[in-house]
Order: C-alpha cells, then structure tokens, then sequence
C-alpha cells in the first residue's frame, strides 16, 4: 500500500515532435550584408497524456527579417513525456511548469542551434531561461485575465 502513494516523477521520453524551417525570399537575400533583426518566441505547454502521465512541450520561434523581408523563420517544438503521481496540485503545477520544461529546453536550444546552421546561417544560440519566473509570471497573467503562454526573449 505505501507504493502506491509514493510521489513519483520520472522522464519517460525527450523528442523532437516538431521542426519548420522557412527561408522564403531565398536565394536573394542571402546575397545581402545587412545584419537582420531577430524576434524569438518562447512557449511551454502541458497536456495529459495517460493517467499520472504528461506531456510538456517547449516551442521556439526564431523569426529573423532584413526590414520586412524574412530571412528565415524556424520553430521547433521539443517535447517530455514525464510520469508525475502522488503529488499536490500546487507541486504538480510547478513541477510541470518550471522543473519539466527546464528538462526539456536544453534539447529544444540545441535542435535550434543546429537547425539553422544546417540551414546555412550562424547559428542562434537561445539564452537561458529562468523557467520559475517564468511560470510566476504566467500564473499572475492569468489571474489578472490576460492570456499566457508565450513569452518574448
């Protein structure tokens, strides 16, 4: 009987469940030496996946444009299945908000990394994410109404 109210978090999985890369005014601007303007987007979410099982996904958006031209747009969603049982709702809540996607993101920052490399560019490196401010910051949106779930590096 002990065993089963144990609290249990283990990784079940990391992948990459999804990659894009667009270079839509390709070949042409890459003849160009200006120096583009680069918007990165991050979001975390979280979906049930079986009963004590969770799958957390971390997505980048990586959007570099000369002016209003993209040079290449990429998105990379890396994901976790984690099994989580046994554990309070407000332990639960930030193990899937902060620790889990902290697990995560490592993997996500190197598939974009290489991905745009591979695509010919320098590689963007992702800088680190303070996933527990993060995940305040989200949780004090929500409760003043405003919707949650991407946040701009």
């Amino acid at each position: 009987m002990a065993e089963e109210n144990t609290p249990t978090f283990q990784i079940q999985r990391i992948y990459l469940k999804e990659s894009s890369l667009e270079q839509p005014n390709s070949p042409g601007i890459l003849l160009e030496q200006a120096q583009p303007a680069v918007d990165i987007q991050l979001g975390v979410e979280a979906n049930t996946a079986a009963e004590g099982v969770y799958e957390i996904c971390v997505t980048a958006t990586v959007h570099t444009k000369l002016q209003e031209r993209t040079v290449f747009l990429v998105e990379v969603k890396q994901a976790g299945i984690f099994e989580i049982r046994n554990i309070e709702q407000e332990q639960m809540s930030q193990i899937m908000g902060i620790a889990c996607p902290q697990i995560v993101y490592p993997y996500l920052r190197a598939n974009v990394a290489d991905l745009i490399q591979r695509s010919g560019f320098p590689p963007v490196h992702l800088s680190e994410i303070n996933f527990q401010a993060m995940y305040e910051q989200q949780r004090a949106q929500q409760a003043e109404g405003a919707p949650a779930g991407t946040v701009t590096q």
